[in-house]
């Protein structure tokens, strides 16, 4: 069972997966804040729906963390996120001591000759990640992991992409915008983009067109950044996130300007959906916490 805090409620989403099948959305259900609390509102939802039945993560916003590419450290396992703190020294806007790390991999091509090994390290201030705690355990949710929108977002492509393939995916919401590319189940790279949807929904006006401009030369520059650094991806299409119906113009105009076919993912898809997420409107608020559901790892911030 995934918990989302967005500006206005809660997203409370859980999935089920069995073999040969979509996944199925258990429960989407949106709670407004509604002048309350947000400890008030989480403990409401426990009682609802008896939480402890389920292994419950969070999902963290963006701002709430850091993404950082570094260099893989040659050393054993069990030194390896000491290794790390040491890199994280001179990138993070806060000490190193006081940042709660994950690291995760970014495999390698083992056919192509040998090349530094690179991973990806998220990092949250240790305040954040234990006030988060305490107001989940303190109404008695069982919260297992802390999980991240750029995961989320390869959990979906690893649904979708065509076998052996790459695959871009794009969302972008009130905040801005994720691209993701994913190969093989593995995110390879991520990007925030300050593009959000008020601005992409500016109808036919030259501030549109030179925003659909440099967005375009933002993906074309990262495609081709994966074609130079990982020459055995090679990318299947662009996908967008369903959104607002102002997304139609982005998905236009990027048709016909990127070398690779691009297409707005409907998210009955990838899930047996409940029939309130059959609307654009709730696929696009239930994005992030849908594909944090589909989470088969264990780890957790």
């Amino acid at each position: 069972m995934v918990f989302e805090l967005q500006a206005d409620g809660i997203c409370v989403t859980r999935v089920t997966q069995t073999a040969h099948a979509k996944p199925k959305v258990a429960l989407a259900k949106f709670y407004p804040l509604a002048q309350l609390e947000t400890s008030v509102l989480l403990s409401n939802i426990h009682k609802e729906l008896q939480t402890k039945r389920y292994d419950c993560s969070h999902l963290l916003s963006a701002g709430e963390y850091q993404l950082l590419t570094v260099e893989t450290p040659g050393v054993p396992q069990e030194e390896l996120k000491t290794a790390v703190r040491w890199l994280l020294k001179d990138m993070l806007d806060y000490h190193v001591d006081d940042a709660t790390i994950d690291v995760l991999d970014i495999p390698v091509d083992k056919n192509a000759p040998a090349r530094k090994a690179m991973m990806y390290v998220v990092a949250a201030r240790n305040q954040l990640i234990a006030q988060r705690q305490a107001m989940f355990d303190s109404v008695q949710i069982p919260l297992k992991v802390i999980d991240i929108p750029e995961l989320a977002q390869r959990n979906i492509t690893t649904q979708i992409a065509p076998a052996d393939r790459g695959l871009a995916l794009l969302s972008v919401d009130q905040a801005g915008s994720l691209l993701t590319i994913s190969f093989n189940g593995e995110l390879y790279l991520s990007r925030r983009l300050d593009i959000n949807l008020i601005q992409i929904g500016t109808p036919n006006t030259e501030y549109q067109e030179q925003l659909f401009e440099k967005l375009t030369l933002e993906l074309q520059r990262t495609f081709d950044h994966i074609d130079r650094q990982y020459p055995f991806i090679s990318l299947a299409k662009l996908v967008l996130a369903p959104a607002s119906p102002e997304i139609s113009a982005l998905l236009a105009y990027l048709s016909s300007n990127l070398y690779i076919p691009v297409e707005i993912l409907d998210l009955a898809a990838v899930f047996d959906l409940t029939p309130e997420l059959q609307q654009t409107e709730q696929q696009s608020r239930f994005w992030m916490s849908l594909g944090a559901a589909l989470r088969h790892e264990d780890k957790a911030l």
